[in-house]
């Protein structure tokens, strides 16, 4: 969990910013998950998140002690605690009529999508915790998504053994193995970095 004491300046974060979002993009491009051409999957950790809480204070001039606090409590909830990954789940479809026909099809594709730590038990999803986002008639083109791993599924994901990551959902079926370079950095999250 990130504090007040994580965070620089306004004048402190203007100079270094630079360097921080140059960091943060090679972080991120380990931690993106693509299953197929219309779901994308990013997995947050404390730097990605100390990323975006200093550029929404930036953006929004926010300085004073509740502001900071506000912004921590938002975004605190995108970080690992340990024995779980956690994601901002995107479904992008460029053309607007594709994507509305897309998103009236898909719902329900959020609870979908799984983990497979070696032979362990498939972990699926937990979702939208903060709001319900989809309707009747369509889903939210973006979720935010936990998955949680017993202590046997912790220590194999960070030995290496294949973790598949999928979406098996009538409308959109795919799954991939995870590169090792991706496997690496998200089982990294399990020792709360």
């Amino acid at each position: 969990m990130l504090t007040r004491q994580d965070l620089f300046s306004l004048e402190e974060y203007a100079e270094k910013r630079s360097g921080i979002r140059s960091d943060t993009i090679q972080i991120k491009k380990l931690r993106e998950v693509n299953l197929g051409e219309h779901v994308r999957m990013l997995f947050e950790n404390k730097k990605t998140v100390q990323f975006q809480i200093q550029e929404m204070l930036r953006i929004e001039k926010i300085f004073e002690a509740d502001g900071i606090q506000e912004e921590l409590d938002v975004y605190n909830s995108l970080v690992p605690e340990g024995s779980n990954l956690k994601a901002t789940m995107m479904i992008e479809y460029t053309n607007v009529e594709e994507r509305a026909v897309a998103l009236s099809k898909l719902i329900g594709l959020e609870r979908s999508i799984y983990f497979q730590v070696g032979n362990h038990d498939k972990v699926f999803a937990i979702c939208n915790e903060d709001m319900d986002r989809e309707t009747e008639v369509k889903t939210s083109a973006v979720h935010f998504m936990r998955f949680e791993f017993d202590p046997g599924m912790v220590k194999e994901f960070g030995s290496g053994v294949p973790v598949k990551v999928g979406v098996s959902h009538t409308h959109y079926d795919y799954e991939i193995i995870l590169n090792s370079e991706s496997q690496d950095a998200l089982s990294q999250d399990f020792n709360n970095n």
